[in-house]
């Protein structure tokens, strides 16, 4: 199970790197046609919006893995023994409830809306459906990596 996830880790890192790259090189491209040749490109500013969705929803599921999402630990700092092992069982447990539910059925609800209705981008003409799997597939990553701490936690003793 730690060989899928260091995989599964460093598959995302390299990816989120990626895209990254490609909206930066993508936003110089918008500002040299716009300031340097006089005629903006028409699909830049509509292919950044799109990749920071995917960095987003993709971002969001890594750190949420490696548990640096945004969290305020002020009262699980302060907690002990069985009270510190189950509020972090609930809190895991919510994590992964709220990507199924919220990432995961809303977003496939979305996609398959978007893909029924035939909407497509304005400037790139894609299917806005391709653009929002980013949100049902972060939220099967988050509930991944819920899932995975949750197993984790579970099998480690309780301590003070």
């Amino acid at each position: 199970m730690k060989t899928f996830r260091t995989i599964l880790d460093r598959t995302l890192e390299r990816f989120l790197v990626i895209l990254m790259v490609v909206m930066v090189l993508n936003v110089l491209w918008q500002v040299f046609t716009r300031f340097i040749l006089g005629s903006p490109a028409t699909f830049t500013e509509e292919l950044a919006r799109y990749i920071l969705i995917w960095v987003g929803m993709l971002g969001a599921a890594y750190v949420a893995g490696k548990k640096m999402h945004l969290s305020i630990d002020y009262f699980t700092a302060k907690m002990r023994g069985a009270v510190k092992f189950w509020s972090e069982i609930l809190i895991q447990t919510c994590i992964f409830l709220f990507g199924l539910f919220g990432m995961v059925i809303g977003g496939v609800y979305l996609v398959y809306l978007t893909l029924l209705l035939e909407q497509t981008s304005a400037a790139l003409q894609i299917p806005l459906g391709y653009v929002y799997i980013a949100i049902p597939l972060g939220g099967l990553l988050i509930m991944y990596y819920a899932a995975s701490a949750l197993y984790e936690h579970t099998t480690q003793k309780i301590t003070e």
